[in-house]
């Protein structure tokens, strides 16, 4: 049986950043190029996302946590957020497509904690088993890049359209997990704990408060890469720029593979810090990249390869010790916690920083073809990162190494 659910939840997890990835990374080179959106305005498109993460917990703790079954909700979520995705092509000014971006965002987001708190839920060794079953998360993200470039769509509504279709797919899908009823059903709930701030508590735990407090903080210079990479390599001319960015998922699936031995033998706290570090480490080499001449390819692809080091060891470890401090009855609204500062006011914030600095940087006269100063861009947010790694590394106390 456990065999049969890894399956089913890789394919799940697969189908979820499919979607994700058909349209996240080229929407930026859409908006500047297509749309002529401003900086700004890119930079708000992004914050949509993040608004939907601010949402989402109180979609999930009002309805999932209380009436619904997880994968019915998933499943209802995704063949709406298929059909929204579909309609987003016919908005073409700003103040329509901005609102309807974030309509879709405030359906997709929530998929993220109810698939992780199913997950963790239903496996019978997590430590070990979800790090696994994630790694189908970043062969999706793969696959949707690749079939986006095949359709060279990254400056076409065409990513729409894919994204829709993948995401009515996994909406049905979703019907297959495993049975999860609501945790919080019966006279005796709160209204505190349908809107999920029993997990709140856990920030009485000066460990955790400090955990949660870098983790907003390293959204911020985070985001960055997310808003402005795609624009950046468009203005370099690369080809096949979405194939490229994917070797970002092959760093991914790799390191997926070695968070267990890592958490294992090292625990939450080197862990983590490996993975804030590896943020410095993206952005230093981003920015050296402007002006290094033949190495400039080699900087940018260590950006990119650095990727699985930054995702897993700070993110996907930052779930699982979010997951270690909650209980059985506070871990969805945990998992609703982590998604609300990561996805949610840590994204909204840096999302918003770096469509600003973005358009602050904007060059009067193109200089070898780019139309930013990209060297400053890149260094903002590799000090933000750096001074996030001090404060983690002083105050955050390791709990000790992950259960087996």
């Amino acid at each position: 049986m456990q065999n049969q659910l890894k399956i089913k939840l890789a394919v799940f997890m697969f189908l979820q950043y499919f979607i994700w990835g058909s349209w996240y990374v080229s929407m930026g080179a859409y908006l500047s190029n297509t749309l002529k959106f401003t900086g700004g305005q890119i930079g708000l498109a992004y914050g949509a996302f993040a608004i939907g993460a601010m949402i989402s917990p109180f979609l999930v703790g009002l309805i999932a946590d209380r009436y619904f079954a997880s994968e019915k909700l998933l499943a209802v979520l995704g063949i709406l957020g298929g059909a929204m995705l579909c309609f987003l092509p016919q908005f073409d000014t700003f103040g329509t497509f901005y609102p309807a971006l974030i309509f879709y965002c405030a359906l997709y987001v929530p998929t993220l904690a109810l698939g992780n708190s199913l997950s963790l839920h239903h496996l019978a060794n997590p430590k070990t088993d979800f790090p696994r079953v994630k790694m189908l998360s970043a062969v999706g993200w793969i696959a949707g890049l690749a079939t986006l470039n095949f359709l060279k769509g990254a400056e076409s509504p065409i990513q729409f359209y894919l994204a829709g279709g993948a995401s009515i797919l996994f909406g049905i899908f979703s019907l297959a997990l495993p049975h999860t009823p609501p945790m919080k059903t019966g006279a005796n709930v709160s209204l505190g704990e349908i809107l999920g701030l029993d997990a709140l508590a856990l920030l009485k735990k000066p460990s955790f408060a400090i955990f949660i407090l870098c983790m907003f903080l390293i959204c911020i210079p985070l985001y960055f890469y997310f808003v402005n990479l795609g624009i950046y390599l468009t203005e370099l001319k690369w080809e096949n720029m979405l194939v490229k960015t994917s070797f970002a998922q092959i760093s991914d699936i790799v390191f997926f593979l070695l968070l267990p031995f890592f958490l294992k033998r090292f625990g939450y706290k080197k862990t983590i810090f490996v993975g804030i570090a590896c943020w410095v480490a993206r952005y230093f080499a981003l920015s050296s990249s402007v002006d290094a001449g033949a190495a400039a390819t080699a900087l940018i692809f260590t950006a990119i390869l650095l990727h699985g080091a930054c995702y897993d060891f700070l993110f996907i470890a930052g779930q699982l010790y979010v997951d270690d401090e909650a209980n059985e009855r506070t871990r969805g609204a945990a998992q609703g916690f982590i998604a609300f500062i990561l996805w949610g006011v840590g994204a909204f914030v840096g999302t918003l920083l770096a469509g600003k600095v973005l358009a602050m940087h904007k060059l009067e006269t193109p200089v070898n073809g780019l139309e930013h100063d990209w060297a400053a861009i890149w260094q903002t947010p590799a000090w933000g990162a750096a001074a996030v790694l001090v404060i983690f590394l002083i105050f955050f106390k390791d709990p000790g190494k992950a259960k087996a």
